[in-house]
């Protein structure tokens, strides 16, 4: 099979959650270069219309950098758990190659719905694709970082929370209060920013219990080392 042909097979398996076996001995840069390529794509779908951006948002620039930032903050909190097959490059690859489903965010909802239309569809795609890419996330972990549940919980979840709760420490929140409480005109946006808020209240309240199971974990994985 052309080697293009199977990443793009393979792209499909990982995105319906089959087990596959990708070729990275011989062939990672094209997995990689298909996945940064993808990802591309779609940090320029997310700000295509958007009326304000900056010029490395309409790029799709602000999404590749992205990708690095989360792959090397995802590995760092992985490896003490001693996964397998988990490198910072087949990581980012595995990163790189969720970016699809956030092509939905490219929709321009807001040009042909009404505005609370527009606004639960926003909500919507938040959502699938925020679900979507976690799970699948927690999927690799499991099968090729042969990880345990309670690690695959931990490590799927710590990330997230890490990144919501520095976020909220610099002061996001304020953004979102703002829109919550209708201090601007609303956009179809602010339900998204709505459930950000959410998400932000309970990446707080959990970050404290997921770093003290993450310490746990780590204790006992390198115990059992010392001790085998």
């Amino acid at each position: 099979m052309n080697v293009f042909l199977r990443v793009l097979a393979d792209q499909v398996r990982l995105l319906s959650f089959r087990a596959f076996k990708p070729s990275l001995a011989e062939h990672w840069h094209i997995y990689l270069g298909w996945g940064l390529f993808t990802t591309w794509l779609v940090g320029i779908g997310r700000y295509w219309d958007h009326p304000s951006a900056d010029w490395w948002q309409y790029a799709g620039l602000g999404s590749l950098g992205y990708v690095f930032a989360l792959a090397a903050i995802v590995w760092a909190i992985s490896a003490p758990l001693k996964p397998q097959n988990l490198s910072y490059r087949n990581i980012l690859i595995f990163i790189t190659l969720t970016s699809l489903p956030a092509l939905l965010y490219a929709i321009p909802v807001e040009r042909f719905m009404a505005l609370s239309s527009a606004q639960l569809a926003n909500v919507w795609f938040l959502l699938i694709v925020a679900a979507w890419r976690v799970v699948l996330f927690a999927v690799f972990l499991r099968r090729v970082g042969k990880l345990s549940e309670v690690a695959v919980v931990v490590a799927t979840l710590l990330p997230l929370a890490l990144i919501v709760t520095a976020l909220t420490i610099l002061n996001l929140e304020q953004a979102v209060f703002n829109i919550m409480g209708g201090l601007r005109d609303p956009t179809s946006n602010d339900r998204a920013y709505a459930i950000l808020g959410a998400m932000t209240f309970f990446s707080v309240v959990a970050t404290p219990v997921l770093l003290i199971m993450y310490a746990f974990l780590v204790i006992r994985i390198h115990s059992r080392k010392a001790s085998g």
